[in-house]
């Protein structure tokens, strides 16, 4: 059954050009790299408009199962270019801000 990961964040106000920089070179290494991705079969970003907070980004990921999702994860921290990137990532983020929930599909 599909699951979708769910993050959102706020950036700090003086990093966004610095975060669009990185998310930009994060999309070019998943086009570059689809076998990185395995189990992956969709990832969008958004920006929040309304309600909670402002200005934050919630990324949506789509996997086939958690268990999918964190097989990929953990591929993905082997890589050294996607490591850094995640490393050169997180200071920008506002550390209370960031939650990450699993969400299921309801079907009747």
């Amino acid at each position: 059954m599909t699951v979708f990961i769910i993050e959102t964040y706020a950036v700090k106000s003086e990093k966004q050009a610095e975060f669009k920089s990185l998310v930009r070179r994060s999309f070019k290494l998943m086009k570059d790299n689809p076998n990185l991705f395995k189990g992956v079969k969709s990832v969008k970003l958004f920006t929040q408009t309304f309600g909670s907070i402002s200005g934050a980004y919630v990324e949506l990921i789509e996997c086939d199962s958690l268990g999918d999702y964190e097989k990929c994860m953990a591929e993905l921290m082997k890589n050294e270019e996607f490591a850094k990137l995640n490393q050169e990532m997180m200071p920008l983020i506002e550390a209370t801000t960031l939650s990450m929930s699993a969400w299921e599909p309801v079907t009747y």
